[in-house]
């Protein structure tokens, strides 16, 4: 299929059918969303590739740092995971929409190998409008002269969530920088209580429709008080400011999260799967 289909990645002759394939469903596509209104479809400003096995209104695959199927039937996926399969894996997950991730990561399981981890039932959520629950009114913008304080409650954040710690390799200083240009861009949110991070979060994505929640965290010493729903409603509505949906996904296990968002006023419009294999 490949060689009758040909294997270059979308491009700028492509934008509009994207920009339509996108706005279908801006929720489940947030992620990708964003990153095409900010850099265009240029492989080397993307960060990535896009593929269609047809048209991008049909079938659309982000390949990147995470490997992520928007749309498509059977047989595309089969195309999307040969072409994926076709040179070495860059990509450390495969997420999306349940039932095209689990389908494409069952495509490339033989040639990948066992994953560090699978998490088939991620609820998608969303909120139009304003929270249903009073925000936190201490919870603010995270500023460069913080980033002492809100650094250790991040890795905290990312080891429980990923289970990797982010400063190996580095120290911690990629982690760090990738933090820094969230906080410029004024994603990051956090409650400072004597100086330490009582509360934290992050607009993950940011597309001109929806921003997407992540890195939401509790200091465990606190957690049972009503800060994880007070602290989200208050990113929630910075979101629905900017006159944007505010999104996230959560592990289906985490009854607690769940809940935290239900009384924010989060509903389900989908399911996420995410498979980790690096």
């Amino acid at each position: 299929m490949l060689g009758l289909l040909g294997d270059k990645p979308l491009g700028s002759r492509d934008a509009a059918a994207v920009t339509r394939a996108l706005d279908a469903d801006p929720v489940s596509t947030c992620m990708v969303a964003a990153r095409v209104e900010a850099y265009g479809l240029a492989p080397r400003f993307l960060g990535g590739e896009l593929w269609t096995a047809s048209a991008p209104e049909d079938s659309l695959c982000f390949s990147g740092a995470n490997l992520m199927p928007l749309s498509g039937t059977p047989g595309q996926l089969d195309y999307f995971a040969e072409r994926a399969l076709a040179s070495p894996r860059q990509c450390t997950s495969v997420v999306g929409d349940a039932g095209l991730a689990m389908g494409l990561w069952e495509r490339l399981a033989p040639a990948w190998g066992p994953p560090r981890e699978i998490r088939d039932c991620q609820p998608l959520l969303a909120l139009d409008g304003g929270p249903a629950v009073e925000p936190d009114p201490q919870v603010r913008l995270v500023t460069a002269a913080d980033m002492d304080a809100y650094f250790p409650a991040a890795v905290e954040m990312f080891i429980g969530e990923v289970g990797v710690d982010p400063r190996l390799g580095d120290g911690g200083r990629s982690y760090r920088r990738r933090l820094a240009t969230l906080i410029s861009a004024r994603r990051v949110f956090a409650r400072f209580d004597d100086g330490r991070v009582s509360y934290k979060a992050e607009i993950g994505s940011l597309s001109r429709k929806v921003g997407q929640v992540q890195g939401v965290w509790v200091d465990p010493e606190l957690r049972g008080r009503g800060l994880g729903a007070a602290g989200t409603a208050a990113v929630a509505a910075a979101i629905a400011r900017q006159g944007r949906t505010a999104s996230l996904y959560v592990n289906g296990f985490n009854t607690a999260a769940r809940e935290t968002y239900r009384r924010v006023g989060f509903a389900q419009v989908g399911t996420f799967a995410t498979v980790l294999v690096d």
